[in-house]
């Protein structure tokens, strides 16, 4: 569940990304326009929540660090070879 939290947390930083970078070419000529200044706060609130979610994935050791990971297989070496 944390994972699917993490990934969803992703896409809106990156929906926010891009949507500001078009108010900011939309509205490069409007003086009273904020847009872009609502996307990047709405980007900041979500990179915020990203690392805290990070944050407690890791302390709660739902994510780890390590040899876990699926290209960490038995190709590179193994304790028979090491013997």
């Amino acid at each position: 569940m944390l994972k699917i939290i993490i990934l969803v947390l992703l896409i809106g930083v990156l929906v926010s990304l891009f949507s500001g970078l078009v108010f900011l070419f939309k509205d490069s000529g409007r003086q009273d326009s904020k847009r872009t200044l609502y996307a990047l706060g709405i980007r900041i609130a979500l990179a915020t929540a990203l690392v805290a979610t990070v944050s407690y994935g890791l302390y709660s050791g739902e994510l780890r660090f390590g040899t876990q990971a699926p290209w960490h297989g038995k190709t590179h070496g193994s304790d028979s070879a090491t013997k």
